[in-house]
């Protein structure tokens, strides 16, 4: 069921990625303004943020034009969140999905923005966040804001079990951010991207993962705001709309 105003502009595209072997559909909101690319969680669809009124939530930035919201699936049900898929097939499947977002996302993105070489911003809510970090660090050039909600950034702890590859290396953020190159992408993010690491110390929540992240952005001399509400913030959608309108309204410049 959709939470969203019926008035607010609203549309759906997809195509068959050849990457992922699957049809992977997309959806707008918003008819003006930057890109933000909104990841969904742990175990949602394109449309999670859509039916648990997110969206909704920020819908008087949407109307006003100042962002438009693109909102794709993610690969958990056929990577980890997939309990009967063996390790290395879950790291296979995620590095391809991180191909998909660069190399098929990105440019439909553009294209709709009509701006070939649009930088976009990349959001996301726990499971989501370790998405949009993953997107943000892999790719500068395409993503110039990273708005990670109640995150993690380590796959290691929970999913790994052990197992180690290049697949998990390049696609696990607190792995590769301290090794990154300087160059170009590393002048990126230190001058021209934002960085809002956004957690709580309410229930569910483990603030702990941002501060990590930050430690080690920290160490590399990347700039960016770790923000921690407090014990009221539980790690759940109220916050999250919560969050999210309080970033769009007073610190991503929209």
């Amino acid at each position: 069921m959709s939470n969203v105003d019926p008035n607010l502009r609203r549309e759906l595209f997809g195509w068959y990625s050849h990457r992922l072997g699957m049809d992977m559909p997309i959806v707008r909101y918003g008819h003006w303004g930057p890109a933000l690319l909104l990841f969904p969680t742990a175990g949602g669809d394109f449309l999670e943020a859509e039916r648990m009124g997110l969206i909704q939530s920020v819908a008087h930035h949407l109307f006003a034009g100042r962002v438009q919201i693109f909102s794709i699936n993610s690969i958990n049900p056929w990577a980890w969140m997939n309990d009967g898929m063996p390790i290395h097939q879950k790291a296979h499947n995620q590095a391809r999905f991180s191909e998909y977002v660069e190399h098929e996302v990105v440019p439909h993105i553009r294209r709709c923005l009509g701006n070939d070489g649009a930088r976009i911003g990349a959001a996301g809510a726990s499971f989501g966040a370790f998405h949009a970090a993953n997107a943000f660090f892999r790719r500068p050039d395409q993503f110039d804001l990273l708005l990670g909600l109640g995150g993690f950034y380590d796959l290691q702890s929970d999913f790994l079990h052990g197992y180690w590859s290049d697949d998990v290396y390049f696609n696990n953020p607190v792995s590769y951010v301290p090794n990154l190159s300087e160059g170009h992408g590393m002048d990126l993010l230190r001058h021209h991207s934002r960085i809002h690491l956004v957690t709580s110390r309410g229930a569910w929540e483990n603030p702990g993962y941002s501060e990590h992240l930050s430690q080690l952005l920290h160490q590399r001399g990347i700039p960016h705001n770790l923000d921690i509400w407090g014990h009221d913030m539980p790690h759940d959608w109220p916050t999250w709309y919560r969050q999210l309108d309080h970033y769009m309204a007073e610190r991503l410049g929209y």
